[in-house]
């Protein structure tokens, strides 16, 4: 299928270019060689056709290869080609000039002197001008041509540039994003859950009821816990890149117990998995658990959960049920991107991430992934 957009004489390939021109300039001499059979001019025309092949490689040697069979034929092809052809290779002015100037003499010194200086002067200028102007329209012809590719080149490194100063302006635009992103949520949501935990330090301390101070404590828990993962994300918002932060530890297997335990639902730990799966495993386990738990709290007051780990010679995975909630639960927002976020984490271990309600009226997530993925 031929492509849209490039030249039809660009998609040519080299060598058929250049078979094409051998083809013409030995037809050019031919034609001159008609009345000529001596083996040195039919050696020098041979020569100078062939050469014609290696043009792109060494321009400047195919040329002089070409000024013998100018010499002794009435030839024009060849020579031109090997001009035009070092004007595009070549930046040198001086080597231009003298090479169309050889090319110029040894074409009218191929003609008897009677005829070259005559006694019609104004026939001889003709003469001359001609020959000067078919010796150095090549030249021009072809430093046009390379001028020509220098100015799409430079166009391409300007184009270049250009797309490097958007770059860089939609780094400086999302820099600036993050940083009014993390005063956002410095002066926001890090003081209204501030409060959240000071309101429940409180509630703790005054609450005669034991349900309702252990209620108080697990919110003040997870409020601090908040807090400390929001100023986190903030000193990730503000660094935008342009510096390192140093990351807080990733949660691993061995904080499940710990997340079960403060909670704030009645939950048990079941299972286990293999020791030796990935840090990426374990970060997907462990957030599966945490999603799951606090879709508890919201969706499902006074349910139980239990977190089962599982694994055999082919998979493992983490399957959290609940029961069924035992009083009404209070509407809340929710973009349901938590559950987005999960089913990512297994797209990336080549696993499975479902969720649906039970039989007795609970809701169950589960996420599992083949052993060979970590």
């Amino acid at each position: 299928m031929v492509s849209v957009g490039k030249p039809l004489w660009r998609r040519v390939p080299p060598w058929a270019v250049d078979t094409c021109l051998v083809a013409f300039a030995a037809l050019d001499a031919w034609i001159s060689l008609l009345d000529e059979e001596h083996p040195l001019v039919l050696a020098c025309a041979a020569l100078g056709c062939a050469g014609l092949f290696l043009r792109r490689c060494f321009p400047l040697a195919v040329f002089l290869l070409t000024l013998p069979m100018t010499f002794f034929l009435d030839v024009a092809f060849a020579p031109i080609t090997a001009l035009y052809t070092l004007a595009t290779h070549t930046r040198s002015r001086p080597l231009l000039a003298g090479c169309a100037l050889l090319n110029a003499a040894i074409s009218a010194l191929d003609r008897p002197l009677s005829d070259t200086f005559s006694d019609n002067h104004a026939w001889t200028l003709v003469q001359a001008v001609y020959t000067l102007a078919t010796a150095f329209a090549p030249v021009l012809f072809g430093q046009l041509v390379q001028a020509r590719h220098d100015m799409a080149r430079q166009l391409m490194e300007v184009e270049e540039a250009r797309e490097h100063e958007r770059a860089l302006y939609a780094q400086t635009v999302l820099a600036r994003e993050r940083a009014q992103l993390a005063r956002e949520m410095h002066d926001v949501v890090s003081h209204q859950v501030s409060l959240i935990a000071v309101r429940a330090g409180a509630l703790q301390v005054a609450a005669k009821d034991t349900d309702t101070r252990e209620a108080a404590r697990t919110i003040r828990s997870l409020s601090a816990n908040t807090l400390d993962e929001l100023r986190h994300m903030v000193n990730l918002l503000r660094a935008s890149g342009g510096r390192t932060t140093e990351l807080t530890p990733q949660p691993t297997l061995a904080d499940l117990h710990h997340l079960v335990a403060t909670s704030g639902i009645e939950t048990t730990l079941t299972g286990d998995l293999p020791p030796d799966i990935s840090t990426t495993a374990q970060r997907a386990i462990y957030r599966t658990v945490q999603e799951a738990l606090t879709n508890v709290r919201k969706h499902a007051p006074g349910a139980r959960a239990e977190v089962c780990l599982w694994h055999d010679t082919a998979r493992f995975g983490v399957t959290v049920t609940n029961t069924a909630p035992t009083r009404p639960s209070v509407a809340l927002p929710s973009s349901r991107q938590g559950l987005i976020g999960l089913r990512e984490r297994a797209d990336l271990l080549d696993g499975t991430f479902t969720t649906g309600p039970t039989p007795q009226g609970g809701f169950q997530v589960e996420l599992q992934a083949p052993v060979r993925a970590d």
